[in-house]
């Protein structure tokens, strides 16, 4: 019964979704901790704030779920880790996958588990492994009505960008996003596209599986504004969002002027005022 957990990720007026990804130590990189040093004050903060979703691992998860009361983000659980982050590829590559991860997120209390499809130039043995993981994943999710999130990222070459830059060809955004929904994801996770304006192909490409985009790194506040606007023209369901919420100097002042970008269709000049 997947659409009971996805009641509690989607908002019940507006069907969309504000996803805070606050799983980046995972992923032992330099650089990722900023804003998050303390997963305690920062996890309470966004409980505080109020996004329809927070994104944590399975070691962080409590911080979220030991919250008293009925009214809390739900949880998105993070269920693979990779070594693929930094400037440059490793030599020994990997995208693991937790031990019986679905039912880790029932035990949690989670809605949905996220899981990346890596398009890395000079790595496709870690898509390789991405597909492997995904694959599993997917017999696990059906028999216990976990929903999948596929998160299918293409990057720029790691020597030219450093890991996790987003490549923003639009053909490639769109291709791994089909492969993701071939594969049987229940939400996709994608990257932008470097111009908003193509993004309804990304949406018309995933064939009615819900798409959120991510933000990437952080940028202005009216930029990263401007950019939830034009997505949300293009008919995306939601956004995740992590950098540009968890980085910001007022983590909650951020994540209420999004949540009326996607809630209450404010535009960005009227999202501004809750920065102001």
């Amino acid at each position: 019964m997947k659409s009971h957990r996805l009641n509690r990720l989607f908002h019940p007026d507006s069907g969309r979704c504000l996803n805070v990804a606050v799983d980046h130590g995972f992923f032992d990189t330099p650089g990722f901790l900023h804003g998050i040093e303390d997963m305690r004050r920062a996890v309470a903060a966004l409980v505080e704030a109020g996004p329809d979703a927070i994104q944590l691992t399975t070691g962080m998860a409590g911080h979220l779920q030991n919250v008293r009361g009925r009214f809390k983000p739900s949880l998105v659980l993070r269920v693979d880790v990779a070594n693929i982050y930094g400037k440059q590829l490793p030599d020994t590559r990997f995208s693991s996958m937790l031990e019986d991860a679905t039912l880790q997120a029932v035990r949690l209390d989670a809605v949905c588990m996220c899981v990346n499809l890596f398009q890395i130039p000079g790595a496709p043995d870690v898509t390789a492994q991405c597909i492997d993981n995904i694959l599993r994943l997917k017999t696990e999710s059906d028999h216990y009505g976990m929903p999948m999130m596929v998160e299918p990222l293409v990057f720029q070459p790691n020597a030219e960008a450093g890991g996790y830059m987003v490549d923003g060809d639009p053909e490639k955004i769109i291709h791994l996003v089909r492969q993701a929904v071939e594969l049987g994801a229940d939400l996709i996770k994608a990257d932008p596209t470097s111009r908003t304006e193509d993004y309804h192909r990304v949406v018309e490409a995933a064939s009615g599986t819900p798409v959120l985009v991510r933000g990437g790194g952080r940028v202005s506040d009216r930029e990263i504004l401007q950019r939830t606007a034009g997505l949300l023209a293009q008919g995306v369901h939601g956004i995740v969002y992590g950098r540009n919420v968890i980085q910001h100097p007022a983590p909650v002042a951020m994540t209420r002027a999004l949540m009326a970008m996607l809630h209450e269709d404010s535009d960005v000049d009227e999202a501004m005022l809750h920065l102001a």
